[in-house]
């Protein structure tokens, strides 16, 4: 017989581990609604004319299409088949698709549900996405996403609260993280003032490069890239900007002085790094220019959140778009957003020991099962256990002792009751602390107490 298996790039959740990720979604929401955002969610499946054309053509290829349903070749003709033309036929026989973000399908929520919600919206949605991607180390094909965007508002103090969100929910996780800042404005101000607006991505990637690489050789790099001579020499005061956000900004300004666009940008990161001084952010909050997250989707600040204990990616990431629903026709929403990277902040706890040991433990307490009789005394008090609100099992096999007494300490529980005949003529338990080894004779209360600390 066949070993069962999973498909390539998915994975299964041990309890432990969803232990760990539920913490790490609970945090999120906790956070999430108390900054007045409200969870929806969507189906798994959408129609593909929801999700064609929305990711680009590479983004389509990754779409998994799911066959319809009965006689899916129904309306195929011999000709059709005999093309083999992938596209064409998955469009004949799939009309539904797995979604590929939360993104689209939120925009198309907005603009079926616009009568019944109420501008701005704020909600949060923490769902799985499927990706036809190759799966590799910490790429997956199926993975969580947790969104939170404000649509139908302007402005930027949705920036700085989405920042404030950020800060609050690494706090409480207890990771050191740098937040980083840029704005899509000031990159398209720079292309405009040194004439080369579709070198944007080639200058960014050049300059990103500065620390390892040094001036010289980024300058070379650009040149390699067909900019100008002239364009680098303006370039030079932002490539090896310094000093503090405001100073930073103040460089930017000069260089950017006769882009109308450019200084609209700068104007937007003064306002929300000014804004956020006055709210003692823990992190670290830092301009930087390298930064060009999404370019064709994003209009005006972006974010990127990076941890500095860890060597990883991004782990979280958003800014401001316009247009969100345009794409169903409905134009002139603007939003702002950010995602969190559950999978890479999972990463990063584990890395540094950070869960909090209540937020993995289960069962706190396991009564022994020593036969008939002594189930039919404690099962009153396992009643009382769960009602003072105590994880708490009843072992359901009346097994040697000392393999109840593996189970509890395979399973982490810390504490085991029993009772046996000298404990039932007192109207007592003996309660064992599994870490110390100690064993005291309790009532009902006092195993209440000691267990709840």
């Amino acid at each position: 017989m066949n070993k069962p298996s999973i498909p390539k790039g998915t994975r299964d959740f041990s309890p432990i581990e969803m232990a760990k990720r539920n913490y790490i979604f609970d945090t999120i929401k906790e956070v999430y609604a108390l900054y007045g955002f409200q969870q929806i969610e969507t189906p798994a499946m959408e129609t593909l004319q929801t999700l064609m054309g929305k990711y680009g053509e590479e983004g389509d290829k990754l779409l998994f299409k799911i066959l319809n349903s009965g006689d899916f070749m129904n309306k195929v003709s011999e000709e059709e088949l005999a093309e083999r033309n992938p596209l064409h036929l998955a469009a004949r026989l799939c009309e539904k698709g797995l979604r590929y973000d939360l993104t689209v399908p939120f925009a198309r929520f907005v603009v079926m549900h616009r009568e019944e919600i109420q501008l701005p919206f704020k909600r949060y949605q923490i769902q799985p996405v499927w990706r036809a991607d190759r799966p590799q180390k910490g790429r997956y094909r199926e993975f969580y996403q947790c969104d939170a965007d404000v649509v139908g508002s302007d402005s930027l103090l949705n920036e700085v609260e989405l920042m404030q969100i950020v800060d609050t929910v690494f706090t409480r996780f207890g990771i050191r993280v740098q937040i980083k800042i840029n704005n899509r404005k000031i990159l398209s101000g720079i292309a405009e003032v040194i004439g080369e607006a579709d070198k944007i991505v080639d200058i960014t990637v050049a300059i990103d490069k500065l620390d390892k690489i040094g001036i010289d050789n980024v300058n070379a790099e650009l040149r390699e890239a067909g900019i100008s001579e002239d364009a680098i020499q303006k370039l030079q005061p932002i490539i090896s900007l310094s000093g503090s956000n405001e100073e930073k900004l103040q460089t930017i300004a000069e260089v950017l002085a006769g882009s109308e666009i450019g200084l609209k940008g700068v104007e937007e990161t003064r306002f929300i790094l000014n804004t956020l001084n006055k709210t003692e952010l823990k992190n670290e909050i830092q301009l930087d220019l390298t930064l060009a997250r999404g370019l064709n989707y994003y209009t005006g600040a972006i974010f990127e959140v990076k941890a500095l204990d860890v060597q990883i990616g991004s782990i979280t990431g958003g800014g401001r778009y316009d247009n969100l629903t345009g794409i169903f026709g409905m134009p002139g929403l603007s939003g702002v957003g950010i995602s969190f990277g559950a999978d890479r902040i999972y990463d990063v706890l584990n890395a540094l020991e950070l869960y909090p040991k209540d937020a993995v433990n289960t069962t706190q307490l396991l009564f022994i099962n020593f036969g008939d009789t002594e189930t039919a005394y404690c099962l009153p008090y396992v009643a009382k256990a769960r009602e003072a609100g105590i994880r708490t099992e009843m072992f359901p096999d009346s097994s040697k002792m000392k393999k109840q007494m593996s189970y509890a300490n395979a399973k982490g529980i810390p504490f085991v009751a029993m009772a046996g005949e000298n404990e039932m003529n007192e109207g007592k338990l003996m309660l064992k602390n599994m870490e110390t080894g100690e064993q005291q004779l309790v009532t009902i209360d006092e195993l209440v107490l000691k267990i709840k600390g």
